[in-house]
């Protein structure tokens, strides 16, 4: 028993070693600032429901408990182990995003949840991260697998028949903020992978196209860009509301539980959690988590310069996309800065799927980025294969 406790002992503490303590840091002082914030912005939900003023709460401590624990056990996977759970986990995603058109929840005209005891999911938010490593495993593997007759692994292709079967579902539902998020990070993979610039201008114009579409297509995406556009039509009493909860806020803030214009708020504690914070706490705690979600989006890219595996590149850097993006569609929808997303706030928003989501993105974004000593074959030849990519050739001295 002691020497299996010394071996134990000593892989936690090569864990611990090569582990980015700094980006841990973040995502623990984000998970305080969930608590902190679900106090001070679910009790007036619940009340005003009808359900007990700490229902809200009590969920939430379960989900970012659950979450940590999420963090700190994918954090410790092997690479090999990060794909595989991608892969296994991508096909339950899909296949249960699939099944919210059948025998999902309708809430405001959209399928997106499967009801479970207690709670409901929102299957699609997982595939954020199984998607990102896939196509980062994908991408990767085309440079470095030779099937038969040397023929090279068609892992472009695949990712693209990924990225529109993904695409078709989430179009169906709909979640057009969802499918954004993931078109971003797909494109974003493409470009770190080294797809060429007029490649990046043909996605960019069919991603305006795109959205043109929708435009025409979804009636609540022309009515939330309407009603951005033109403040004096259509209902803006969340963005009023939200926006006048920054203003008595100022710099300091009311103080703990002193806010009153949450009190008016119906997604207080979801949507609109940030106006929460800036009422009760000010502009400075506004900073301090736009400093934290910055700091582990930019330190993630700059540990990224360091690596030399494609495929925790372009997975990592997909992961922090997406998890970036997130964060700023929902800030910037509630400083009115974009159009309005029903999209939540990364471990401060109320919500189950979300917490779980983000929690398994950083995870698998720390256990990435550990230090590892040594590469596989395969990597070392999908890595000599990358450095000829069109993007090294332009980042180039």
């Amino acid at each position: 028993m002691s020497g299996l406790s010394r071996v134990e002992t000593s892989a936690v503490a090569r864990w611990w070693r090569n582990l980015d303590r700094v980006t841990l840091a973040c995502v623990g002082l984000l998970i305080g600032l969930g608590y902190v914030l679900m106090l001070a912005a679910s009790p007036a939900v619940a009340s005003r429901i009808g359900a007990s003023r700490n229902m809200f709460i009590l969920k939430q401590v379960i989900f970012l408990a659950l979450a940590g624990g999420i963090v700190l056990g994918t954090s410790y996977l092997s690479r090999k182990a990060i794909k595989r759970l991608a892969i296994i986990g991508g096909i339950i995603a899909l296949g249960a995003t699939a099944m919210t058109l059948v025998h999902g929840m309708e809430i405001k005209g959209a399928r997106r949840w499967i009801a479970l005891p207690m709670m409901s999911v929102q299957p699609s938010e997982f595939l954020k991260p199984c998607f990102a490593v896939v196509t980062g495993w994908l991408l990767s593997a085309r440079r470095s697998v030779v099937m038969w007759g040397n023929i090279a692994f068609p892992g472009m292709l695949i990712a693209f028949l990924c990225f529109g079967f993904i695409l078709l579902l989430l179009k169906s539902q709909p979640d057009i903020g969802m499918l954004s998020v993931i078109t971003m990070v797909f494109m974003t993979q493409l470009f770190v992978d080294g797809l060429k610039l007029y490649w990046v201008g043909l996605c960019v114009a069919g991603m305006a196209g795109a959205f043109a579409v929708a435009y025409i297509v979804f009636p609540h995406v022309q009515s939330r860009v309407q009603r951005f556009l033109h403040p004096d039509v259509g209902d803006h009493y969340q963005i009023d509301t939200a926006l006048r909860a920054f203003g008595n806020g100022g710099l300091l803030g009311r103080g703990p539980g002193e806010g009153r214009v949450k009190d008016l708020l119906p997604d207080a504690h979801a949507d609109f959690v940030f106006a929460v914070a800036g009422e009760e706490y000010g502009l400075i705690l506004c900073v301090i988590i736009i400093l934290l979600f910055g700091t582990i989006v930019l330190r993630t890219l700059l540990k990224l310069m360091h690596e030399d595996d494609p495929f925790v590149i372009v997975s990592a850097a997909g992961l922090v996309t997406g998890f970036g993006l997130q964060a700023f569609v929902n800030m910037g929808s509630t400083l009115h800065l974009i159009p309005t997303k029903g999209m939540t706030l990364p471990f401060i928003s109320y919500g189950g799927s979300s917490a779980m989501s983000v929690a398994l993105t950083m995870g698998m974004v720390l256990a990435l980025t550990r230090h590892h000593v040594g590469q596989s074959k395969i990597a070392q030849r999908a890595a000599a294969s990358y450095g000829q990519s069109p993007l090294f050739e332009r980042n180039a001295p």
